[in-house]
């Protein structure tokens, strides 16, 4: 049966500052928990005034000392931004600090403007080779093989679950290459969905980690008591894209009624086609929207994010996305 997991973006809304913003994290990871989630996820972001996450590893220490049970990690690491070795040292201590329940998904793209990109690291090297060169060494940091000459400590035999990341066909390429279970990002970048999980799925070559491909797919998620409520709420993540995509990121806006109907035809157009693998409204319409997903797609496991300015509607809503795919389940 299909396994849903939570992406959160730790929103800074407006009005809001970054201090509750990672409070509401650990709640929300606890409240992920409790509704029976398989995974939490944060992501790496840099320069963005409405996502608090950029200091990933330390986030994902904050939610993990905040619940039990659920695995916790990044969804992603951007691997250019750091050397293998301090992720390896990072990762290596988190494992030991909550072991069997860390996530490393890695992505490639830097998660930021490429001027933020170079103040992070200092020296950056675009070569295509660099990222699948980089996964492989901390690899092997992680397996303790020698063939770095460098120990990694905390580090050396540690075991988060590695997993690429990716938005085109190079991610799921080099998943199936190294044998790795693979995240799309359909939840904002939906083009080469389909394409890439094919591919994936065709070129997989078995490894230590993992025997078969094993593949997640993003989903958005507004749920409500009323489609009326759903779409209300929704319009806080379509501002934030909208704004994303026309060059004007900003904290999360409160919600506004009729926003989408408000919008020039050309951007209601990025809006419903950056958004289309979304479901909103109340549990039986998100049901039938992760149904038709699940069955598009036939993937092992659906990340849902839910990016809601009311931290008590977005606890709701992450609890009726369980539901649904609860009732997913009983009736298969």
């Amino acid at each position: 049966m299909t396994a849903f997991s939570l992406l959160d973006l730790v929103p800074v809304v407006e009005g809001g500052t970054v201090p509750q913003a990672l409070a509401n994290a650990a709640a929300m990871a606890r409240h992920a928990e409790e509704c029976g989630y398989h995974r939490y996820w944060v992501a790496e972001h840099h320069g963005m005034a409405g996502i608090a996450s950029s200091a990933t590893a330390v986030v994902i220490a904050h939610v993990g000392a905040a619940t039990s049970t659920i695995r916790v990690g990044a969804g992603g690491i951007m691997l250019p931004n750091h050397a293998p070795l301090v992720i390896a040292e990072q990762f290596g201590t988190l494992d030991a600090l909550f072991p069997g329940r860390i996530d490393l998904g890695l992505g490639r793209a830097p998660g930021s403007g490429q001027r933020v990109a170079q103040a992070i690291r200092r020296t950056l090297e675009t070569a295509p080779n660099a990222f699948p060169r980089d996964v492989l060494e901390l690899q092997s940091y992680f397996a303790d093989d020698g063939q770095t000459g460098i120990r990694a400590t905390p580090g050396a035999g540690a075991d988060p679950e590695l997993w690429i990341l990716g938005s085109s066909l190079f991610g799921a390429q080099l998943a199936a290459m190294l044998g790795l279970p693979f995240a799309f990002a359909s939840h904002f970048a939906p083009d080469a969905l389909d394409q890439a999980l094919a591919i994936y799925r065709r070129d997989f070559r078995p490894s230590a980690q993992l025997d078969r491909p094993h593949a997640m797919a993003g989903f958005n998620v507004f749920a409500a008591d009323s489609d009326e409520e759903a779409e209300f709420l929704a319009s806080s993540q379509q501002q934030s894209f909208v704004s994303l995509r026309t060059g004007n990121p900003r904290q999360l806006p409160p919600p506004i009624a009729g926003y989408r109907d408000s919008l020039p035809p050309q951007h209601a157009a990025i809006l419903d086609h950056v958004l289309q693998c979304s479901a909103i409204g109340t549990v039986g319409r998100v049901a039938r929207g992760l149904a038709a997903f699940i069955d598009r797609t036939h993937v092992d496991e659906v990340m849902i994010t839910s990016s809601i300015y009311d931290v008590a509607a977005r606890r709701r809503s992450v609890a009726l996305a369980a539901e649904a795919m609860e009732s997913l389940r009983v009736g298969a």
